[in-house]
């Protein structure tokens, strides 16, 4: 069982709604970029299995707020920018650019959840280093090894 809200899970719940910005802001770009990718692209499968697991971020991040008493972030936030500009962009870009941007945005997730781990309560901790982290690695790795491949 989870605890409710209290002294220590309010910092939790902000740290929570600023993982789910980004984590939104990533399936955003990643929709996009499939979008905008070409049709014959051997990168598709990749992408859509990234996409599936930002959008299971998203789903489990939003549980773990309101178990915790939150309310849940909507939007992306000021994470969308990077979204945005993909978009204002992406019908420019080559596959090789688009991973490129899409695999700096996957460094920044590592990076954040990483940073911001010691923000959270002890249990809220476990379940991002058990759960979200091996995925950011796993999409992070993903997007690496496309970028590494279309040099």
């Amino acid at each position: 069982m989870l605890p409710l809200a209290g002294m220590g899970t309010k910092s939790s719940i902000d740290q929570l709604n600023s993982f789910l910005r980004g984590e939104i802001s990533a399936v955003e770009t990643y929709r996009i970029a499939l979008d905008r990718l070409d049709a014959g692209s051997t990168s598709r499968s990749e992408l859509e299995s990234c996409l599936r697991s930002h959008q299971e971020r998203v789903d489990l991040l939003r549980g773990q707020i309101r178990a915790l008493g939150g309310d849940p972030a909507d939007g992306s936030g000021p994470w969308g920018v990077f979204a945005k500009a993909v978009e204002g962009s992406a019908a420019m870009l080559s596959d090789k650019i688009s991973i490129s941007a899409l695999e700096e945005g996957e460094d920044h997730g590592l990076k954040e959840y990483r940073t911001d781990l010691g923000e959270l309560d002890a249990e809220t901790a476990r379940i991002v280093s058990a759960e979200l982290l091996p995925k950011q690695l796993q999409t992070h790795r993903t997007m690496s090894t496309l970028k590494r491949q279309l040099s």
